[in-house]
């Protein structure tokens, strides 16, 4: 059996007997098709070794991104690798591979500092306020109308409700883009976070359970604002929308989440790190348990 057939049986697996999300398994594929397969794929299960492993892995260090020519992370590196002993490990159950080479492979060194990029409240407030002022996105060269400017402005209100809810219920960026009316129950201040739309679909969150989340004045104010537009707002209808009521897209958002950082004169985070911001903020009020449980944290 060919490396190249173990691997396609492995991705199945995830995919259809583990059914991992849709995000996973693209990553996955990627990683397969793109690092592994060219370097492994014609071998013979029973001739890819140990040192055989750790030469490739020493070529990663020392050649950089084959793509960019910058150098790939340690955990990057060891991420190829487990994905490596994930598939000869499937091989060795339905192929009978004897011994899985991976799991001897030497592991890249990790140095973890343990801290993390975080906004302050006073931060998160000047974010919403730039981004609510437009200051985050370049002006419009060709369409200046009335109407387009009022939907300018409308993008920018979402915008500065989307970086405030980021912040202080900690949602991830899909589960953002897949809230709906019906999950904010602001009568007892809670968030239902009930699906994410990742690869352009909904699917679970990715704890595989649904949990709720405080609804604090600063988040129900900017949600409150947005159910006051003149469409989409029924419960079945998504709270951050594009311009046509379907999901917003994401990397439309993250060009604009940085414009908005860079003209609050903040540092540059990634838009995950809001998560961290919600996770800092909040063990400063709620216990470590209950965060852990609005963070979906298992």
């Amino acid at each position: 059996v060919t490396f190249d057939a173990a691997a396609r049986e492995w991705l199945r697996y995830v995919e259809h007997d583990r059914k991992r999300r849709a995000s996973t398994v693209s990553d996955y594929r990627w990683i397969v098709e793109r690092r592994l397969i060219p370097e492994f794929g014609s071998r013979t299960l029973e001739s890819i070794t140990t040192p055989r492993i750790d030469a490739w892995r020493s070529g990663l260090v020392a050649a950089g991104d084959l793509e960019d020519g910058e150098a790939l992370s340690a955990r990057t590196i060891n991420k190829y690798l487990g994905v490596m002993h994930s598939i000869l490990k499937r091989a060795q159950r339905i192929y009978g591979l004897a011994a899985n080479a991976a799991a001897w492979a030497e592991r890249q060194p990790v140095t973890r500092s343990g801290d993390f990029d975080v906004l302050s409240a006073v931060e998160v407030e000047a974010l919403a306020r730039a981004a609510l002022e437009g200051k985050h996105r370049k002006p419009p060269k060709y369409r200046t109308g009335l109407e387009w400017r009022a939907r300018l402005r409308q993008q920018d209100q979402q915008d500065a409700a989307i970086f405030t809810t980021a912040a202080y219920a900690g949602l991830r960026l899909g589960e953002l883009r897949s809230l709906r009316w019906r999950d904010l129950d602001f009568e007892n201040r809670l968030i239902h976070v009930r699906h994410s739309y990742v690869m352009g679909s909904e699917d679970r969150p990715k704890s595989g359970r649904v949990r709720s989340v405080p609804m604090i004045d600063q988040v129900a104010t900017v949600l409150d604002q947005l159910s006051r537009r003149n469409c989409w707002t029924g419960d079945d209808d998504l709270v951050f929308i594009s311009p046509t009521g379907d999901h917003i897209e994401d990397s439309a958002l993250r060009r604009r989440f940085y414009g908005a950082l860079n003209a609050a004169g903040l540092k540059r985070i990634r838009f995950h790190d809001r998560r961290h911001s919600f996770g800092t903020l909040a063990v400063q009020v709620f216990p470590l348990t209950h965060v852990k449980a609005y963070m979906g944290h298992a």
